[in-house]
C-alpha cells in the first residue's frame, strides 16, 4: 500500500511539475498563434468577454502533448468520443485529457483525506471512487443548465426567424441574425451553423450538426421541418410560427406536470433525508452504538451498504416522479 501511494504521488508530482515547467517554457509568439486558432482576436474576444458571450472556434484540436495514455485507454473503451460530446455540450472550454486529470486529482485528493484522516480505511477506495466522478458531475450540471438555457429561449428564436423571412430575408440570413439578438448559448450554436454552411457545409448537415450538438426534442423537430420544406415546398415561416406555439405549450404542461408531482419529489427528499438525520442525531445522543460503523470493519462495510442502498433508493423514487414530456 504504501508502495502504491508512493507511485500515485510521484505521478501527480510530475503532472504538477510538467504543467508549471510548459507554462513557463511558453511564448508570446506561441500564445498569439493559438489564439488565431481558436477563433477570433484579442480585441473580438475582450468585447465579448464583457458581454458574457463565449466565441468558440469552428475547428477545435485537442492539445495531443499531453494525457496521451489516457486518450488511448478511453479510445480502447469507446468513451473519448461522448466526453468529448459532453464538454462541447456543457459549453466548458476543456479538453477530455483535463478532465480526466480532474478526476484522477480527485480520486488521490479523497483517498489520502480518507486514508490519513478517517477511521474508515477500508472504504477509502470507494470513497476516493465517488470523489472521482465530482469533476464529471460539474460537467453534467453545466450541460444540463446550458441546455434549460437554450431551450428557454428557442421559442423566440424561431418567431424571429419567421419574422426575418417574412420580412425579405433567406433562412440562412436569418440564422446569422440570431448571433446577434440573442445571448448565448443560443447565439453561438447558430452562429457556428451559420459559419459551417457561409463556409461551404451544406444546410442539411448543417443543421443535423446543430441537432447532434444540442440533443433536445425540439432542435429535433426545428431540423426535421427545415429539411421537410426544403425538400417538399411550402411555408416555412408558417411552420417556425406553429412550431415555437407547439414548444410554448409543452412548456405550460410541464409546468403542470411539476406542480401535480411536487408531493413525490418532496416526499422522496425527505424519506432520504430522514437515516441521515437519525444518524447524526445518534451520534450525539448515543455515541457508543455510532462508533461501530466508524472503528469496526464490519462497520464499515455496513455504513457503505446503507448509503449506497439510500442512493439507489432516491434514483428511484427520482425516475418514478419524473415524467417527461
Amino acid at each position: 500500500m504504501t508502495f502504491l501511494l508512493t507511485v500515485v504521488l510521484a505521478w501527480f508530482g510530475f503532472v504538477v511539475v510538467w504543467y508549471l515547467v510548459r507554462g513557463v517554457l511558453s511564448k508570446a509568439d506561441a500564445d498569439k498563434i493559438k489564439q488565431r486558432l481558436q477563433g477570433a482576436p484579442k480585441q473580438s474576444a475582450e468585447k465579448k468577454k464583457e458581454t458574457g458571450a463565449v466565441s468558440k472556434p469552428l475547428i477545435q484540436t485537442e492539445d495531443k502533448s499531453v494525457g496521451q495514455v489516457t486518450l488511448q485507454l478511453l479510445r480502447r473503451f469507446q468513451l473519448h468520443d461522448r466526453l468529448r460530446e459532453l464538454l462541447e455540450q456543457s459549453g466548458l472550454r476543456w479538453n477530455v485529457a483535463r478532465l480526466m486529470h480532474a478526476c484522477l486529482a480527485c480520486f488521490i485528493a479523497g483517498y489520502l483525506v480518507v486514508w490519513m484522516l478517517t477511521d474508515l480505511r477500508s472504504l477509502a477506495l470507494l470513497i476516493a471512487a465517488g470523489c472521482a466522478f465530482l469533476p464529471i458531475g460539474y460537467v453534467l450540471k453545466k450541460r444540463a443548465a446550458r441546455l434549460r438555457k437554450f431551450e428557454e429561449l428557442f421559442p423566440e428564436s424561431l418567431e424571429f426567424v419567421a419574422r426575418s423571412m417574412r420580412a425579405g430575408h433567406a433562412f440562412s440570413v436569418s440564422l446569422e441574425m440570431i448571433h446577434r439578438e440573442f445571448q448565448e448559448p443560443l447565439a453561438g450554436e447558430f452562429r457556428r451553423t451559420f459559419e459551417e454552411h457561409n463556409l461551404g457545409l451544406p444546410l442539411d448537415a448543417a443543421l443535423q450538426k446543430l441537432a447532434k450538438r444540442v440533443p433536445l426534442l425540439d432542435v429535433q423537430f426545428f431540423v426535421s421541418a427545415v429539411l421537410l420544406q426544403k425538400r417538399t415546398g411550402g411555408n416555412l415561416a408558417e411552420i417556425l410560427d406553429k412550431l415555437a406555439y407547439v414548444i410554448r405549450e409543452r412548456f405550460k404542461l410541464r409546468g403542470r406536470i411539476r406542480a401535480v408531482s411536487a408531493h413525490g419529489r418532496m416526499t422522496g427528499t425527505a424519506l432520504s433525508l430522514i437515516p441521515v438525520v437519525v444518524g447524526i442525531i445518534l451520534i450525539y445522543v448515543n455515541s457508543y452504538y455510532a462508533e461501530f460503523f466508524f472503528r469496526d470493519e464490519i462497520g464499515h462495510y455496513m455504513l457503505g451498504g446503507a448509503v449506497a442502498l439510500q442512493l439507489i433508493g432516491y434514483a428511484i423514487i427520482k425516475k418514478i416522479v419524473t415524467i417527461e414530456v
